[in-house]
């Protein structure tokens, strides 16, 4: 069999070899961005929200599981309030009964207040007879005598009805705090986001400020960056971004929400150029609102990626345009993408624990 020709070798060589410049260039021209740009590595986070009991007790009821997703004020769970129910009946019961000590202590007030009017005026018709010398001193001081004791009768009898009224108050207070007691033993979610793990059954019993569930705050999708001094000064909150993910062929629109006013990865003497370009300041780009609901079910915390940040441009020149890397957009979500946010399906969620 003959041999291919020695040019013709050399020629698919230089080919290939030509083809494998032309692919790396155009790969570090195509990532390539201008500079008024800074880029980090990092991956898309949310905060964790643990929902805890704020009193002791056993968990009656849970209306979710893992990977639900729920919306703000949406009920989680129930604890059992058998206990506090008998409470509140107790403390309604004192409540009725100093509102009716109340209303006798004003009728005895009312009583005194007749009782004192009818010794003044005998005690005054008394008087004027005991100047004529109609009737003897020793009868006119008997009347002074039942005046002031009437007097003193009406002031004890508003003294004890203002103690009475302030024993309404103590049992309303009372009633007040055994019923937000009930109220704080319903769970709602603080924050929209999805369920991260469910860790109560029902019948278990849990001290104060234990751990029912964790949710994944959907509200507050970002990445975090790291960028050195002179980009982070360049970089104000608020400045344009871009999230280009590793799993998306497009690029996610975000705004720098956070420029830490504190370096890492700060050397104790910084002395030499070299040591102050090691200088990073940590950057939170956020993801807006409105985009994480319109996508809500396909958000994912934990992917890997890079965002771009616009910085702000030198003094005369106008800004650089967006590489075409990043110019693709996320596409327009379905109407139905997230209906487990409709306000219907939380009312319904609120009902069930009513009617039960």
């Amino acid at each position: 069999m003959p041999k291919p020709p020695f040019k013709l070798v050399a020629i698919i060589i230089i080919i290939g070899v030509i083809a494998v410049f032309s692919w790396q260039s155009w790969q570090q021209n195509h990532d390539q961005i201008p500079s008024d740009f800074a880029s980090g590595n990092g991956r898309i986070e949310a905060d964790q929200v643990d929902v805890t009991t704020k009193y002791a007790g056993r968990v009656k009821q849970l209306f979710v599981q893992e990977g639900d997703l729920v919306s703000v004020g949406q009920i989680l769970a129930t604890m059992d309030t058998i206990l506090l129910d008998a409470e509140l009946a107790q403390a309604q019961a004192q409540l009725a009964q100093t509102h009716a000590s109340v209303i006798e202590g004003e009728a005895v007030v009312k009583q005194r207040e007749s009782e004192l009017k009818l010794a003044r005026l005998e005690y005054e018709r008394v008087l004027l007879l005991a100047q004529t010398g109609s009737i003897s001193q020793s009868s006119a001081d008997q009347k002074q005598t039942v005046f002031a004791t009437a007097n003193a009768a009406l002031a004890a009898a508003k003294a004890h009805t203002n103690t009475l009224r302030q024993s309404v108050n103590a049992a309303k207070a009372a009633v007040t705090r055994i019923q937000t007691q009930i109220d704080d033993s319903t769970l709602t979610a603080p924050v929209m986001g999805r369920v991260l793990y469910r860790l109560a059954q029902p019948s278990e019993v849990f001290p104060s400020g234990g751990k029912v569930l964790t949710l994944i705050n959907l509200g507050e999708i970002y990445m975090e960056v790291f960028l050195p001094s002179a980009q982070a000064y360049l970089t104000p909150i608020g400045s344009e971004a871009r999230i280009k993910l590793d799993m998306l062929d497009f690029a996610v629109p975000a705004k720098v929400s956070f420029v830490s006013p504190i370096s890492q990865f700060t050397p104790k003497q910084v002395e030499t150029h070299d040591e102050r370009d090691k200088l990073m300041f940590r950057v939170k780009v956020r993801v807006p609102h409105e985009l994480v609901l319109s996508h809500i079910n396909q958000v994912k915390t934990g992917v890997r990626g890079v965002a771009y940040i616009r910085l702000m441009p030198q003094q005369g020149l106008p800004p650089s345009p967006w590489p075409d890397f990043l110019t693709q957009l996320p596409p327009q979500p379905a109407p139905e993408l997230a209906p487990e946010l409709t306000p219907e399906l939380t009312s319904k969620s609120t009902l069930k624990v009513q009617e039960r």
